[in-house]
């Protein structure tokens, strides 16, 4: 497992590589529409801006995010479709200020909070630090890749994959689950080639079940960013086979797929 300070590294400098791609864009910039329909690069941003909000809440009052997580869902409204449109009409000063102030101040108490072995309550289950920062890393990760591929940009791969590629592997049984299928009864072996061309590896190497190819892929994948169809990974085995269409790193219900 990688320590809380290097995942808070990653964390910064993925947020700083999508900062980049979206400094620099006026308010028609950021209404380009992108590939997660209805859609633009300012409901990408301002989802994490959201997202990290409530992440400061679960650190900071753990009382208070669940009532106010219990409350959010009475009227029935989609709460990720509306913290997405918080964007929408906002300056680019004003969006962006939100995104960078929340991203810095939760970066600050991921850090308190693992110091005393704090668990932080969440929609899912409660999860360490370490944990969350893995979480906003690979949100943040996947969509700034819609943000790229809004702008046409191909972003090089870093070792910071290894972050989200861990996750995709961590929510195999969840991914079951999510489909209403039971828990899978054989180990995965996952190979995955690093984007400097070493090995990232889990799960015993004698497996029968075996999933491999690039870590790029896998990532994308697990994140719904790319149809498996169109990916160099290749499952064999039943299980892994089986794993391949449905790998979600995310939580909530498994959407439409790309």
């Amino acid at each position: 497992m990688t320590d809380l300070s290097t995942l808070l590294d990653d964390l910064r400098a993925e947020s700083a590589e999508l900062d980049g791609l979206v400094a620099g864009l006026d308010a028609a910039g950021l209404a380009t529409p992108t590939p997660a329909p209805g859609w633009t690069i300012a409901h990408q941003l301002a989802h994490l801006a959201w997202t990290d909000r409530w992440a400061l809440l679960a650190a900071r009052d753990a009382e208070g995010f669940q009532e106010a997580a219990a409350g959010a869902f009475e009227g029935g409204e989609d709460l990720v479709e509306a913290g997405a449109a918080e964007g929408v009409g906002q300056s680019p000063e004003e969006l962006l200020g939100r995104w960078r102030a929340g991203r810095t101040e939760l970066a600050e108490e991921l850090t308190k909070a693992g110091a005393t072995g704090q668990r932080l309550p969440w929609f899912g289950p409660p999860m360490k630090a370490g944990t969350m920062a893995t979480a906003r890393l690979m949100e943040t990760w996947a969509h700034g890749q819609d943000v790229a591929d809004a702008l046409g940009v191909e972003r090089v791969p870093t070792a910071r994959l290894r972050n989200v590629a861990h996750l995709g592997v961590r929510t195999m049984e969840f991914a079951f689950a999510l489909h209403g299928l039971p828990a899978p009864a054989d180990p995965v072996r996952i190979e995955l080639t690093a984007p400097d061309g070493t090995l990232w590896a889990w799960g015993p190497a004698e497996a029968a079940d075996r999933l491999t190819g690039p870590a790029l892929d896998f990532c994308l994948l697990a994140t719904q960013r790319r149809n498996a169809a169109t990916l160099a990974l290749h499952a064999e085995g039943p299980t892994a086979t089986a794993w391949l269409p449905i790998a979600q790193a995310f939580a909530g219900p498994p959407g439409a797929g790309r």
